[in-house]
Order: structure tokens, then sequence, then C-alpha cells
């Protein structure tokens, strides 16, 4: 796909951080077009970004997913080159703890073999090796843990997003305040993009950036997009357990934990017959906590027993029910209507590469940095899922 129309007009639909990453990036590959992004929620109170607990990992089942991570990693160690001496997002490189039973020993060292193979830094631990290391830790019924050794931790999600926009205006992209109304089409091209009943935008390109609201904007155009508003709970506790060396760990229970602050943060995915679209559902799920988290946390860490619940805050992940992977890349019929969406939890963690890319395909008319490709919306249109494994 050869782009003609560099000078022409952008419209991107989403302004949190993979939006903003996409404006952002274009006028860094030398873009001059006019670069419009589209934000219906401008304070961001409910924005899934500011909502995020804002971590990256390279232990992914699909390679892309990890190729994206090690992207991400290197702009955040180097965040100052990128936007300058006082930037700051706070990137805590702790490595994730993911423990699993003997049962799937062998299938997380063979994980973290290929992942290594990939530019990974992953060490595979047993259950005396683990103990030895986090005495704090039940390992009764662990046979192995994979740690991150470099590229992965937990970071500022909210100071990363003002850099990116602050810098993006800076370059010249605009930001409108509105929800999106109408795309135009005509023959099999986006023509413009309408806000409210009054506002249309000229449009060349148009890219569906809006997370857990990007069905409702592919819908426009008639298109079916299996992305979903899914809530998930964040828990803030305090627990007598140091958090220095602590790192993010995924427990086989389903349950994650890290530290934040002088406490922890922690989370679980609810039952998927309590998992119902959640359009403006931003009610914490309070019952999960002592259903499910505490006790499983208490489990694995015998300490976590005596915890208080300091309070608890619930965002959408933009859940994509085909396959749990982004949906990333212009639409079949439709060629200047480009999809980022649909991460499933980790779209913050993949918000640079996505936004490099997306920017490529517009600027350069084809992928350079990364192939992403087989996150097509080719996929999607053949109900061809590619499973990511790696999931929380």
């Amino acid at each position: 796909m050869n782009n003609q129309n560099v000078h022409g007009t952008v419209v991107i639909v989403g302004g949190g951080i993979i939006g903003s990453f996409v404006g952002f990036f274009l006028r860094n590959l030398g873009s001059k077009a006019r670069i419009v992004v589209i934000e219906k929620d401008s304070t961001y109170q409910f924005s899934s970004t500011a909502l995020s607990a804002a971590s990256i990992r390279t232990q992914f089942g699909c390679d892309f997913n990890l190729k994206m991570s090690l992207f991400g990693a290197a702009m955040f160690r180097d965040i100052k080159t990128w936007f300058g001496p006082d930037a700051d997002i706070g990137f805590h490189e702790r490595g994730y703890l993911i423990l699993g039973s003997p049962a799937s020993a062998e299938d997380m060292r063979a994980d973290a073999q290929r992942q290594n193979a990939l530019g990974a830094q992953i060490e595979s631990l047993d259950a005396v090796q683990l103990r030895s290391r986090y005495p704090w830790i039940n390992v009764d019924d662990i046979g192995v843990a994979n740690f991150g050794l470099r590229n992965e931790g937990w970071f500022d999600a909210w100071a990363l997003l003002q850099l990116v926009r602050s810098r993006a205006r800076a370059l010249g992209v605009e930001y409108v305040n509105g929800e999106v109304t109408r795309i135009d089409v005509a023959s099999g091209r986006v023509t413009g993009v309408r806000i409210g009943s009054e506002t249309r935008i000229e449009a060349d390109w148009c890219v569906n950036a809006a997370g857990a609201s990007s069905a409702d904007i592919a819908a426009l155009l008639g298109i079916e997009l299996p992305v979903r508003p899914r809530k998930r709970t964040v828990f803030h506790v305090k627990a007598p357990v140091a958090g220095e060396g602590f790192p993010m760990v995924f427990d086989n229970s389903g349950v994650w934990i890290r530290p934040e602050g002088d406490g922890f943060i922690a989370g679980i995915g609810p039952e998927e017959h309590e998992d119902p679209d959640a359009h403006g559902d931003f009610e914490p799920h309070h019952d999960l906590f002592e259903s499910s988290l505490w006790p499983k946390l208490a489990n694995r860490i015998p300490a976590m027993e005596s915890l208080r619940l300091l309070r608890a805050w619930a965002g959408h992940y933009e859940m994509n029910l085909l396959d749990h992977n982004g949906v990333v890349g212009p639409h079949h019929e439709i060629p200047n209507f480009l999809f980022a969406t649909g991460f499933s939890g980790h779209g913050v963690m993949h918000a640079p590469a996505t936004g490099q890319a997306i920017a490529e395909r517009i600027h350069l008319g084809e992928y350079r940095t990364l192939d992403l490709s087989p996150l097509g919306y080719e996929r999607i249109r053949d109900n061809r899922p590619i499973l990511e494994t790696i999931v929380y």
C-alpha cells in the first residue's frame, strides 16, 4: 500500500495512550499531515489508561506481543531521551514472577527458552530456588516460576500519557473534545468524521483507537468488531510484607499483586458468568475481594492473611472476545480506516509499539519496525483466532 496523501488529514478516534502515540509517532516520522485526535472524555476520568495497573512484561505466548513489549521497555528505560530531561514515568524494572503448577513446569520452561531466543531475559526457578529467593511465598503446589530479569515491571501510566500527549500537542497534533457520531464513506474510503450533529472533519485516514468503545466506532461503518468493555477491579491493600524486592507476582490461581507506594495493589478476573459487558459501569467489584482474591492471596503469601483493604477502583479492559489479542491495521474493504484496539489488558504496555506501527502504515505505507500484520482485521473477518495463552 503506497501512501500518496502525506499532507492530508489523519483523524484519530480516541485520545488515550494508543491514540496519542499514533499522533506522536506520525510527527516523529516527519508527517506534515493535519492530525486530529477526538476524545469524548477530555478529563480522562474513565480512561482505561488512567485506571490501569500500568505494567509491562515480555512473558507472552505470542511472539509479536513479546516484541511489542521489548519496544516499549526500551522506550521506558530511555524516557528522557524521548521526552526530555525532566521526563519521569517511575519505571520500576523489577520483573514478573509467574508461578506454575508441577503439571505446567515443562511447558513454562519451554516458554522461557522461546522468549529468551527472541530477546527476553527470563529465568526458570524450581520450588527450592523460589523458596530461597522469596521465603514469604508458599511453594507447596509450585513446580516452576518464570521470572523476568529485564524489560518487565511497572510504571505510571498517567505520567506517560501526559508526556506523549503534551509532546504530540507541541508538535501540532490537535485534540478535540467530542463524541464521534458518524463516519462518512465514499467509493470505499473514509472521507470525513462527524462530531455531534454539527461538526465535520474531512479525513484522508481514520484510526479507531477508541479502546473499550471501539466496537461502537466500527459499528458506524457496519463493521463487526468483537471488542467489549469488561470491568476489572484493582484493590489497594496494606500487609505485613516488605515491598522492597517484591516483583509483580502472577499466581496460578489467577491472582496478581505488586507493590504500590507503602502497600500493594492486587486483582483477579471474575468468573466468565460474572463478567458482562460493562458499558458505563465503573463500580468496583467488591465481592471479588473476600470471595476470591483475599483467600487466594493468603494461600500463596500467608502473611497476606493480615492484610487491610485501603480502597478499590475499576477500569475497563478493551476485551477482544475472539483471542485476547489486539486488532491492528487497515480494514480490508475500507483501507484508510485502521484499527488500533482490542488489547485485552495489555494496551498500555503495547501503546508505543502500536503507535509506531500505525504511524508507519499511514506515513510509509508499510510496517518497518515491527510487522504487526498477524494482528490484522482479516482474522476477525475469517474467525481465525491467534490465541494468547498467558493472559491475566
